[in-house]
């Protein structure tokens, strides 16, 4: 396990998003979707395709400004905790070992999902939780505001120019971009807008993340990107 003391110089922490970057949640997030826009007679595409940018209420707020965000809020979430029970998904390759070679005070998930959903998708694919999660209902701002990746910091007391994250959607990036952080993106084809480094894959990334982590891998000079 890497330690915070390891390596030279100061310590170094990786930020995790969660739903397509650590876990292969693609296709429930589009079913659960497709089902609570279908209760309320709304196109499915469209009420996905905002819901990929937005966090819950924001996404209602647009698709279905005629409902109770309460009342569509708690339907979401009938369906989300439902999917936590019963969906078939699976962690990203490479995800288990990076998460448990990394030590526990220097990492955090970051997410607009909710925590309780985190942890039981994390329980059943045997990823560990580290000390740090923040999800939507711990921010008034979502991605691809800075304050989530900020708030993280915050908390594990680090600061923005020692860490990393890691992101597959473009709202993240900008998050952790504007954040002030270090921000390579993984599991897309091609790079998206503004990251330091793109990798195919969460595989491919875990050695470079890993020694980022141990402070051998320095941040890249501000501006400068590359594709891997």
């Amino acid at each position: 396990m890497i330690s915070e003391s390891s390596g030279p110089g100061a310590t170094r922490y990786v930020l995790f998003d969660v739903d397509g970057t650590l876990i292969d949640a693609v296709d429930n997030q589009r079913l659960v979707w497709r089902t609570w826009a279908e209760r309320y007679g709304l196109d499915a595409d469209e009420v996905y395709r905002t819901a990929l940018r937005t966090r819950p209420m924001e996404t209602f707020a647009q698709v279905a400004p005629d409902h109770d965000p309460q009342e569509c809020l708690a339907a979401l979430n009938e369906l989300e905790n439902e999917d936590v029970r019963t969906g078939s998904y699976t962690a990203f390759d490479g995800a288990s070992e990076l998460l448990n070679a990394l030590d526990p005070g220097a990492w955090a998930l970051v997410t607009s999902n909710y925590e309780h959903r985190v942890r039981g998708r994390f329980a059943r694919t045997g990823l560990p939780v580290p000390k740090v999660v923040v999800d939507a209902a711990a921010v008034t701002e979502g991605k691809p505001s800075p304050v989530p990746y900020l708030q993280a910091a915050a908390e594990m007391g680090a600061e923005p120019g020692n860490c990393l994250v890691i992101e597959d959607a473009p709202s993240g990036v900008q998050s952790g971009l504007r954040a002030g952080m270090t921000v390579w993106g993984v599991n897309t084809p091609s790079a998206a807008d503004g990251v330091h480094r793109h990798f195919g894959s969460l595989r491919e990334a875990v050695h470079d993340i890993l020694a980022f982590a141990s402070g051998g891998h320095p941040a890249p000079p501000e501006g400068s990107a590359s594709v891997k």
